[in-house]
């Protein structure tokens, strides 16, 4: 996902077996065998293949959390993972960042001699913009096809299953077991997760939601249909307010509102931005404007986890909480 945020403010987030291949997203049982042709199309209908299936797979952080919750190791990653303090960063999930090589650490970096010192055989990056992959800086991109052959898996504009299932295959095709049983418990529980959203959302129809990322000049609500998390929440009948359609200067993702508007909408609970870069709760707190929307005043405020990794894990973990947080809360604040 983008810095802050997506999209408009990008400037501040089966293993193959001889003879078969997996093309975007279809792939056969996992075998031990890694030998013979390996192929893949992604979501830039760019075909990959490979003589054998690719071992040193690198990623970007968010790619390299969802295909390490299905199974597969990378070799080093990119973007997000570690913090100031040294610690990791959520937007890895789960991913042991003293086991893996880092390339890259924030938006704009990405060292392509260590790159090509790591013999990679595949990148793998999501992708907001169309064929841009993400967190792979635009004047090293050429250097950087140049050493091994990538994938883009596409983010925005997909539904959160569908983005899920096709990190899921692409890791089925890298030699994951797909009935792995941390696999199975984590879709199983993604499943009950979702179904038990969908009942609070039944039973709380006047609960209004609304989710933001801030910046210092600016408050930014989030446009449910360009998020593949809110849309599916929506769709589970949760109440969500958010703006019509962003104007072709916002960018999609958002529609950017300037501090001195920033109650142009109203809910009983606020999501914010989670990620480290994003303005704080604290910080939003000296802005008038801020102070004064009835979510803020009643303490209905809670993490948005925007750059959330794309597994049955990390989504079964968002929702769990987020129903907990909407459970204890009051559907009366927006009168």
């Amino acid at each position: 996902m983008a810095t802050v945020p997506r999209r408009s403010l990008i400037a501040i987030g089966v293993a193959a077996v001889i003879g078969v291949s997996a093309c975007g997203g279809t792939a056969s049982p996992p075998s031990s065998a890694a030998q013979g042709p390996w192929t893949w199309t992604d979501d830039r209908g760019k075909n990959v293949s490979l003589p054998q299936r690719p071992r040193r797979v690198v990623a970007q952080s968010g790619a390299a959390a969802a295909l390490w919750d299905f199974g597969v190791r990378p070799v080093a990653v990119f973007g997000p993972h570690r913090l100031k303090d040294g610690g990791r960063d959520p937007e890895v999930g789960e991913v042991d960042i003293t086991k893996v090589e880092s390339i890259g650490n924030v938006w704009g970096e990405f060292n392509v001699e260590k790159y090509a010192s790591l013999q990679p055989d595949l990148l793998v990056a999501g992708m907001y913009q169309k064929d841009t992959l993400w967190y792979v800086p635009e004047e090293s991109a050429a250097a950087v096809d140049q050493i091994a052959p990538s994938v883009g898996v596409q983010l925005s504009g997909k539904p959160l299953v569908e983005i899920i299932e096709k990190y899921g295959r692409l890791a089925v095709a890298l030699g994951a077991d797909p009935e792995a049983a941390p696999v199975v418990e984590a879709r199983n529980r993604f499943d009950a997760a979702g179904a038990a959203l969908k009942t609070l959302a039944a039973a709380k129809p006047d609960l209004k939601v609304m989710i933001v990322t801030g910046t210092h000049e600016s408050l930014y609500v989030a446009y449910l249909p360009d998020h593949p998390d809110i849309k599916y929440w929506g769709e589970l009948g949760l109440n969500i307010v958010y703006p019509p359609r962003p104007t072709e200067r916002e960018g999609g993702f958002w529609e950017m509102l300037s501090w001195e508007n920033a109650d142009k909408y109203e809910a009983d609970v606020i999501l914010v931005d989670a990620r480290s870069q994003s303005m704080k709760i604290e910080e939003m707190a000296r802005k008038p404007t801020w102070a004064m929307l009835p979510a803020v005043k009643a303490g209905q405020l809670y993490p948005w986890h925007a750059a959330e990794r794309y597994s049955y894990l990390g989504y079964a973990k968002v929702m769990e909480e987020l129903k907990a947080n909407l459970e204890k809360s009051r559907d009366d604040v927006v009168r």
